[in-house]
């Protein structure tokens, strides 16, 4: 018997081109209360964004036709559906990997395999989230909320370095010259600070550094 929830409104798209992943996830997701709209690849999944606006996307990366970087940079142009949350499913774990999803748009990164359970923690705070900008909007206030990270967050000399400069919106490349390091150095830096501090890509901790007047 299918969960009665508050999220029964909650519709979300699911990207995926491994069918059988497709109908456990949404299986799932269906019988925690949300309303699920699968695609199988970032081609498909634009057209049905012509005429569907759900209130996240859960997409892969790794696909044929169109992948999940070329279909979020798509969805992050579009002026129209750029507010919606995206979550990747990737095979791929590295930090790198996990750097170049959240630089690429994404909000969240899930590594595969997952926990069910944690799939659904990941798409239930990132609705509120979103919800709570929507609100922000709506009551007329453009300031976003100042950036919380724990108290005790404590950054290395070259990682203070590093986010000093994200804040002056260098790029990783333009960072590892600056350094002199590698540019896979400089991810590293990123991904550990990102973990440390619990924020979810680079435009987050560039606002943090500037907030706390790190840069």
């Amino acid at each position: 018997m299918k969960e009665t929830t508050a999220k029964d409104n909650k519709r979300l798209l699911l990207i995926d081109d491994d069918p059988n992943l497709i109908l456990l996830v949404k299986d799932y997701l269906e019988f925690r209360g949300y309303e699920v709209i699968t695609a199988e690849n970032g081609r498909a999944a634009l057209q049905i964004l012509e005429q569907e606006v759900p209130d996240m996307i859960i997409c892969d990366v790794m696909m044929p036709e169109m992948d999940g970087y070329t279909f979020v940079n798509n969805v992050r142009q579009d002026e129209r559906i750029s507010w919606i949350p995206v979550l990747f499913l990737s095979a791929k774990g590295q930090s790198q990997d996990r750097v170049k999803g959240l630089n690429t748009g994404a909000d969240v990164y899930m590594v595969k395999p997952f926990e069910p359970e944690e799939l659904v923690a990941q798409v239930e705070a990132s609705l509120k989230q979103a919800y709570r900008r929507t609100q922000q909007t709506n009551n007329g206030s453009e300031i976003a909320p100042k950036i919380q990270v724990p108290f005790d967050v404590h950054l290395t000399q070259t990682e203070l370095k590093v986010v000093q400069f994200v804040a002056r919106g260098l790029a990783n490349r333009d960072i590892a010259e600056e350094l002199n390091v590698s540019q896979r150095t400089v991810e590293s830096h990123v991904s550990n600070m990102l973990g440390k501090t619990g924020l979810h890509n680079r435009t987050e901790l560039a606002r943090w550094a500037i907030e706390n007047q790190m840069a």
